[in-house]
């Protein structure tokens, strides 16, 4: 059984939705181990309690750049024991030591396209118009 944690940084409609699926059975072969959020004021954390599962704070502001919040957080999924990342509305840019520590294991369920474009509605803003995307996606 793989153990996921899903990282957040608001209001977690994205999360609910996991958490109903694993209600409902529906990840088979994975459970929500842990919610990670960079504000300790997310409502994400309140969902994630509700559902009795875990919740971590790993706040942006505590540290002195995006590395060192990254490199924490990698601390915590790994002491966890975490073996699929969920960014599910995760409003920071994470570093090359997640990925390093999460090869094929991080999926991105956000509806933004970020640095290109950010926010909730993205593909209202790029589907009318081609335009060209991130090097990285």
């Amino acid at each position: 059984m793989v153990r996921i944690a899903v990282l957040v940084s608001g209001g977690g409609t994205n999360l609910q939705a996991l958490i109903d699926a694993q209600s409902r059975g529906e990840l088979k072969n994975g459970r929500i181990a842990a919610v990670l959020s960079s504000r300790p004021d997310a409502y994400a954390l309140e969902r994630a309690a509700r559902a009795g599962i875990p919740g971590y704070v790993v706040a942006r502001k505590d540290f002195a750049s995006n590395r060192e919040m990254t490199v924490a957080l990698v601390d915590k999924l790994r002491e966890l024991n975490i073996g699929l990342v969920v960014l599910a509305g995760f409003l920071h840019i994470l570093t090359g030591e997640m990925v390093a520590a999460f090869p094929n294991a991080i999926l991105n369920v956000h509806p933004a396209l970020i640095p290109s474009f950010c926010g909730a509605r993205t593909a209202s803003v790029i589907y009318p118009r081609p335009c060209r995307l991130p090097s990285s996606l």
